[in-house]
C-alpha cells in the first residue's frame, strides 16, 4: 500500500464537504475519484498533498514514497523554451553527466590512490547514470512533448508565449518526466487533444507508480484505471474494475437506495397518519399507543436523500418545426490564418436526422468551420447553404452568445420576453440554479454554469438544426449522461466539435475527421472510426497516415490539389450513395421489427382465443384461427430471416 486516507473529515461553514472519506492506494494501482461539480474531489487531493488541512482524519503516505500532483488549472512561466522547461526536471542527470565528463578529464592526469579513487566514483556515476536511464533523457523528453501534442518546431518557443492550456501541458509534462511514485492529475484530459489523451492513456496504463485521477472522460477513466472512489454526498464509496463496472454497479445501488428512501418515506407518512388518527380518537389508549409510534418515529434512523434527485438538470431538445431533409450544403470552403492553411476545398452535406461529430487535432479549425456555419466569421472562399426551414441553435465553448454583464434572469427574460417571471425562474432551477442565484452575473459564474445558462438558452431556442462547440467541457458525468440523452431523443440535425470520445460514441452516427486540411468521412461512431481510420486516412489523407501509424500527430502538410479534387469528389459520390443505402436498412428494419411485433401480438391473441371455451367448442371458428395462426407462423420465419439480413 502506497497512500491510505483514513476517516478525513472537511467542512467549509456549514456545509459538509467530506465525511469519514477512508480508501487506500496500493503500489502500480490506477485509481479514478469521480462525482458531481462540487462533491469534494479537488479538495480531497489538496488534502492529500497538504495544500489544504482536513478538520480531522489522517492521511499517510508510504515511507520514502515520492508523490507529485498536477492541479486542474496549473501551469508553468519564465523564460525556458518549451524543451529547456522539461529538461529541468533531469537537471541531476545533467549535473551527474557533467560530473562524469569532468572526471574524465581529471583522470588523464592523476595516478596512484587518486586515480583508483577518481575510478571508484566514476564507475558509481556511470551506473547509476545508466539505471536511471541517463543516456536516454533526451529522447524521453521529445518523445514526452510529442505525445502531449507539441510539434518539434514548437520546442524553441518561450514559455511566456504560450496559451494557458499548453502551459498546463508543460506542466503536465514536467510532472511525468519526474516519475514519481503517485501522481495526482487533476482533470489532466481537459487541454489535450484525442491523440494526446490516447498517448496519455498509453503511458499511465504502463507507468511503474500508482496514479489518482480526478476526471470527467469516461472513456479516458475506462482504458486506465481499476478502481473507482465516488465522493457522493460527502461520503466515499469503493468500487473495483474500470468506469463501465462502476457505472453498472453504481446504477444498481441506486435504484435500491431510491426504493429504500421512498418507501421509508411512504412508512414516515404513513405512520404520521396513524398518529395523527390515534390521537383524534382522544381516548386514554389510543393517545398512549400514538405516542408510543411517535417514539418509533424519533428513533428510527432516516436515510439521506440520493444527490442526484436533487442536483440532476432536465433538459429536453425539441424543435418547434421540422426542416427539410437537405440541411446544410457546404462547397469548397477554405480558411487560412495569415500563412497558416487550416483547411481547404472542404465540401460535404448534412441531412435531417444526422447527429454529425467533426473530430481532429488540436489547430486544424474545427471551431472555425463551426463558427463559419454559423455566420461568426467568414470563409476566405467558397459558401455554404441552409435547407428550408432551417433554423439553428448555437452552444459556443467560449460562451460568446452570453452577455457577461446581464444577470442569469436578464439574460433568459431579454431573449425570450414572452416567458413569465415563473417560466423563467423554472427553467433555470431545471438547470439547477434556484433562489437568488437567479440574481447572479453571468461573469461571476464557473465554467460549468455558464456551459448550464447556454444549455438552458439551446432548450428554449426549440432549433431545429444545433451546433454545439465542445458541449461536454466543464459538464460533471451525471450532466454529460442527461445531455447524451437528450441528444439521442431529440428529431431534429446536430452538428457538433467534441474531444470526448465517450460523448462521441453514444451520440454519433457520422463522425467527419478534419485531416491534413481535409474531411475524411466515417458513417458510424467512435468504435467504427477507429476501426477504419487507418484504412481510409491512407486512401484519403495520405500525408496524415504515417504520423499516425508512428502515434505522433502533428498538423500535416496539404494533398495534391488534383488528386484532393478527383478522389474528394468519388469520395463524396460514394459517401452519399453509402449513406442512402444505410438510411434505407434502418428504415427497412425498423419496419420489419414493427411488422414482427404486430404479428407476435396476433399469435398471442390467436393462442388466447383458443384457450376460450367459446371458440374451441366453435369447430369451423378453430379452423379460421389455427389457418391464421400457420399463416403468421410462416409470415415471421420469413420477417426473422429479413430482419436477420438487415441487422
Amino acid at each position: 500500500m502506497i497512500l491510505a486516507c483514513n476517516n478525513i473529515n472537511k467542512a467549509f461553514g456549514t456545509n459538509e464537504i467530506l465525511k469519514n472519506v477512508s480508501f487506500h492506494v496500493e503500489e502500480r494501482e490506477k485509481t479514478a475519484v469521480v462525482g458531481m461539480n462540487g462533491a469534494g474531489k479537488s479538495t480531497l487531493l489538496k488534502i492529500i498533498m497538504h495544500e489544504m488541512s482536513a478538520d480531522s482524519g489522517e492521511v499517510i503516505l508510504s515511507k520514502g514514497s515520492t508523490i507529485g500532483y498536477l492541479a486542474q488549472h496549473e501551469a508553468v512561466s519564465g523564460q525556458n523554451t518549451i524543451y529547456h522547461e522539461l529538461l529541468t526536471v533531469k537537471q541531476h542527470l545533467l549535473q551527474m553527466e557533467e560530473r562524469i565528463r569532468s572526471l574524465e578529464k581529471e583522470m588523464k592526469h592523476l595516478d596512484g590512490d587518486a586515480l583508483s579513487q577518481a575510478l571508484d566514483t566514476y564507475n558509481r556515476l556511470n551506473t547509476q547514470f545508466e539505471n536511471e536511464n541517463g543516456y536516454a533523457y533526451q529522447s524521453e523528453v521529445i518523445g514526452v512533448l510529442k505525445g502531449l501534442g507539441f510539434p518539434e518546431e514548437d520546442f524553441d518557443k518561450s514559455v511566456d508565449t504560450l496559451s494557458g492550456g499548453q502551459k498546463t501541458r508543460v506542466a503536465l509534462g514536467k510532472l511525468l518526466l519526474s516519475k514519481p511514485d503517485l501522481i495526482l492529475l487533476d482533470e489532466p484530459t481537459n487541454h489535450l487533444d484525442m491523440n494526446s489523451i490516447a498517448w496519455l492513456e498509453t503511458y499511465l496504463l504502463n507507468y511503474p507508480g500508482a496514479v489518482i485521477i480526478v476526471a470527467h472522460d469516461r472513456y479516458f477513466l475506462n482504458k486506465v484505471v481499476t478502481k473507482v472512489v465516488e465522493i457522493d454526498n460527502g461520503h466515499a464509496s469503493v468500487f473495483t474494475g474500470n468506469y463501465s463496472d462502476y457505472a453498472a454497479k453504481r446504477a444498481m445501488i441506486r435504484e435500491a437506495q431510491l426504493k429504500a428512501y421512498f418507501n421509508q418515506q411512504q412508512e414516515i407518512k404513513h405512520q404520521e397518519q396513524v398518529i395523527t388518527k390515534l390521537k383524534s380518537f382522544n381516548r386514554e389508549k389510543s393517545i398512549k399507543r400514538a405516542e408510543s409510534r411517535e417514539k418509533m418515529l424519533d428513533k428510527m434512523e432516516r436515510l439521506e436523500k440520493p444527490a442526484e434527485i436533487d442536483h440532476e438538470i432536465h433538459l429536453h431538445l425539441e424543435p418547434r418545426i421540422t426542416s427539410g431533409n437537405d440541411v446544410l450544403k457546404a462547397e469548397h470552403l477554405s480558411k487560412s490564418f495569415d500563412r497558416l492553411s487550416l483547411f481547404s476545398d472542404l465540401s460535404f452535406e448534412i441531412k435531417r436526422g444526422e447527429k454529425v461529430a467533426i473530430i481532429g487535432n488540436n489547430g486544424t479549425g474545427k471551431t472555425t468551420l463551426l463558427k463559419i456555419i454559423n455566420q461568426v466569421i467568414e470563409a476566405d472562399s467558397g459558401s455554404f447553404t441552409l435547407g428550408s426551414k432551417v433554423h439553428i441553435g448555437y452552444y459556443d465553448q467560449e460562451h460568446h452568445v452570453l452577455h457577461m454583464e446581464k444577470t442569469l434572469f436578464e439574460e433568459i427574460s431579454d431573449d425570450y420576453p414572452t416567458l413569465t417571471n415563473t417560466q423563467i425562474r423554472n427553467v433555470l432551477a431545471a438547470f439547477l440554479f434556484t433562489g437568488d442565484e437567479v440574481f447572479k452575473k453571468i461573469r461571476d459564474l464557473s465554467g460549468g454554469e455558464r456551459g448550464r445558462v447556454s444549455l438552458a438558452k439551446l432548450m428554449l431556442s426549440e432549433a431545429n438544426f444545433l451546433i454545439l462547440d465542445e458541449p461536454t467541457n466543464h459538464l460533471d458525468i451525471t450532466s454529460k449522461e442527461i445531455l447524451e440523452q437528450a441528444i439521442n431523443q431529440y428529431t431534429g440535425t446536430v452538428l457538433y466539435v467534441s474531444h470526448d470520445r465517450y460523448f462521441i460514441n453514444q451520440t454519433a452516427t457520422r463522425i467527419m475527421d478534419l485531416t491534413g486540411n481535409t474531411l475524411v468521412n466515417y458513417i458510424g461512431n467512435y468504435d467504427y472510426y477507429l476501426e477504419k481510420r487507418e484504412e481510409l486516412t491512407k486512401i484519403y489523407a495520405p500525408d496524415t497516415s504515417n504520423d499516425r501509424s508512428a502515434g505522433i500527430f502533428g498538423a500535416a502538410s496539404t494533398v495534391t490539389k488534383q488528386a484532393t479534387e478527383t478522389e474528394g469528389k468519388k469520395d463524396w459520390k460514394q459517401q452519399k450513395e453509402e449513406q442512402a443505402r444505410e438510411r434505407k436498412r434502418q428504415n427497412d428494419l425498423k419496419r420489419t421489427e414493427e411488422e414482427i411485433q404486430k404479428l407476435e401480438i396476433r399469435d398471442k391473441e390467436i393462442d388466447e382465443l383458443l384457450a376460450s371455451p367459446e371458440v374451441y367448442s366453435d369447430v369451423s371458428r378453430c379452423m379460421e384461427l389455427n389457418n391464421e395462426k400457420f399463416e403468421i407462423s410462416g409470415k415471421l420465419e420469413e420477417l426473422y430471416e429479413k430482419w436477420e439480413e438487415l441487422a
